[in-house]
């Protein structure tokens, strides 16, 4: 299969999945590093779509989906996800070129409370944007995401992050993007977009991809679906 090899062969439907003209609106923010907050990034009647297509996935974490196993809705927003639009606006938004850049898009339904530490991302990323996509949240700052200003600590942060349906959040990697959320187990669901360096990058991490994911299928199933939120002790 090819760095770039696509999801599906179903082409996007004429009524898109996402709203540029809210990326072209939103202010991307070089505090504390390079990052952009789209709080409304989904076209009108997009979520519901999209929620009653979502991926039966019963592992946690990031997975990388066969085309075989995408509904046209899904497949269709993958396609508008990796196409070169978004490319070029979020370019524009951090001024570099990222068309060059392979991209690779994963999936998670599941989180578990062990996951969230707080990173900067692999050197291999260049770019990333997380595309939210659960209905509620409740008043819990469980899953959210943090724009951290170190790898020690949740507090101060210059951004949290609710994983509503339509937010979409974007960073571009460097040695200060520390990121994190505090523990949270249950359903978070959310589609990553990772423009990695160059197509070495990009194989090793769909093979690393596949490892983690027989991994989970063997030891990591998710046995209980119900939600929950843990704070650290």
């Amino acid at each position: 299969m090819s760095a770039q090899a696509d999801f599906h062969e179903t082409r996007a439907p004429s009524a898109p999945f996402l709203d540029l003209g809210a990326l072209d609106e939103a202010l991307a923010s070089n505090e504390p590093y390079q990052h952009l907050l789209i709080p409304s990034f989904l076209t009108p009647g997009a979520a519901e779509r999209l929620a009653a297509d979502y991926p039966d996935i019963n592992v946690s974490g990031f997975v990388t989906l066969e085309s075989d196993t995408l509904s046209p809705a899904f497949a269709a927003l993958i396609e508008e996800l990796k196409g070169p639009e978004l490319t070029e606006r979020l370019s524009k938004k951090f001024g570099r070129d990222m068309h060059a850049f392979p991209r690779l898009v994963t999936v998670r339904r599941w989180s578990q409370a062990k996951e969230g530490h707080i990173h900067t991302d692999s050197e291999r990323k260049v770019m990333t944007m997380l595309l939210y996509l659960n209905e509620d949240w409740g008043d819990t700052s469980g899953g959210c995401l943090r724009v951290l200003y170190d790898g020690k600590n949740f507090e101060p942060y210059a951004l949290e992050v609710p994983p509503l349906n339509g937010t979409a959040f974007a960073f571009t990697r460097s040695e200060k993007s520390w990121h994190g959320h505090l523990p949270f187990a249950g359903e978070r669901r959310v589609v990553q977009v990772t423009w990695l360096r160059d197509a070495e990058a990009m194989n090793r991490k769909m093979s690393n991809n596949h490892l983690h994911q027989r991994l989970k299928r063997l030891f990591g199933r998710i046995r209980s679906p119900r939600r929950s939120a843990a704070m650290p002790g």
